[in-house]
C-alpha cells in the first residue's frame, strides 16, 4: 500500500509522517490491545524515517520522541507491521488486534537509559486517549517483549509501567521481592510443580505450553514477565516472588471478568 496523508486519530498528535507498510486489519479484528515498544535507534527522526519506508518491512501507529512530541504514521483503523511473530492469549495476529507505540530510546544495544519525564507524560496521555476510545482493558496494555518473549526485550526494565497504571493505562501490582535463598524451580523440579507454574503464565496470556519442562519458551516468558512486572531480578527462574506477583496479577484478571459479567 502506498503511503498517504490522513487525519490524525488523536488531538495529541504533533505531526503525521505516513508509513508505506499499511494494510487492512485481518479477520474482522478490531484494536483491543495497546502494544508498547522502544525504537532501538539513535533518534526518533531516524526511527520515523525507517518506519515510513517500504523497504523496512515494518511500521507503527505512533512514535513518541524524548521531548514528548508525537508523530502518527498509521491510522488506528489500519494494520501496522510492528509486532512481528507474536502471540498473546491464543491470538497470533497481534498486528490485527493492536495499536502500536514506538517510544524513542536507543535500547539495550546502544546505551539503554530511563525514559524522560516529558516522554513518559506523552505516553500516558496518548495511551489514556487510545484505551479510552477503544475501550482497551488494562490487562491488554502490553510490552513487545510480552507477546514476543523469545525475540524481543523492549521497552525493557527501565520503562515506568507503574506510572502508566496510576493514570489508568495498563495494570500494575506491587511486586514481591526476590530472596537470595530462593533461586527458583530447578530444572529437575517435579513435573507437577512446573506444570502448575506454566498454567499460571498461560492463564495470564503468555505463550507457554504445559510441558512440565523448563523449556526455552517457558524461560523466555518468565523473563519477559519479570522485565515487565518484577524487575528486581530478571533471570527467567520461577521463584516464589515471581509466582506471588503473578498471582496478584491473575486476581486483577478475575476481578475484571467479574465486573464485566455483572454489567451484562
Amino acid at each position: 500500500m502506498t503511503a498517504f496523508r490522513f487525519t490524525p486519530d488523536s488531538a495529541l498528535v504533533d505531526d503525521i509522517v505516513p508509513a508505506a507498510n499499511v494494510e487492512t486489519r485481518r479477520g474482522n479484528l478490531q484494536p483491543d490491545m495497546l502494544l508498547l515498544h522502544y525504537t532501538g535507534m539513535r533518534s526518533a527522526a531516524a526511527a520515523i524515517d525507517w518506519l515510513a519506508r517500504a523497504d523496512s518491512k515494518v511500521s507503527c501507529h505512533y512514535v513518541i520522541d524524548v521531548d514528548g512530541r508525537i508523530t502518527q504514521q498509521v491510522p488506528e483503523a489500519l494494520r501496522a507491521w510492528h509486532a512481528g511473530v507474536s502471540s498473546w492469549a491464543g491470538e497470533t495476529d497481534i498486528n490485527s488486534c493492536s495499536i502500536g507505540i514506538e517510544i524513542q530510546n536507543p535500547g539495550h544495544e546502544m546505551g539503554y537509559h530511563p525514559f524522560p519525564d516529558e516522554q513518559m507524560s506523552a505516553v500516558v496521555e496518548l495511551g489514556r486517549d487510545i484505551v479510552t476510545r477503544h475501550r482497551i482493558i488494562a490487562q491488554r496494555v502490553l510490552a513487545h517483549s510480552d507477546v514476543a518473549p523469545q525475540r524481543k526485550i523492549d521497552p525493557g526494565e527501565k520503562f515506568n509501567w507503574a506510572l502508566l497504571a496510576e493514570h489508568g493505562v495498563g495494570v500494575w501490582v506491587e511486586p514481591s521481592r526476590p530472596h537470595a535463598e530462593d533461586p527458583g524451580l530447578p530444572d529437575d523440579a517435579p513435573l507437577a510443580c512446573i506444570r502448575a507454574a506454566q498454567r499460571q503464565f498461560a492463564a495470564y496470556g503468555y505463550d507457554v505450553e504445559i510441558t512440565g519442562i523448563l523449556d526455552a519458551k517457558t524461560v523466555a516468558s518468565v523473563t519477559a514477565f519479570q522485565r515487565h512486572f518484577r524487575v528486581a531480578r530478571i533471570d527467567g527462574r520461577i521463584d516464589l516472588a515471581t509466582l506471588a506477583t503473578l498471582e496478584r496479577l491473575l486476581a486483577t484478571n478475575v476481578s475484571h471478568t467479574a465486573r464485566d459479567a455483572g454489567a451484562t
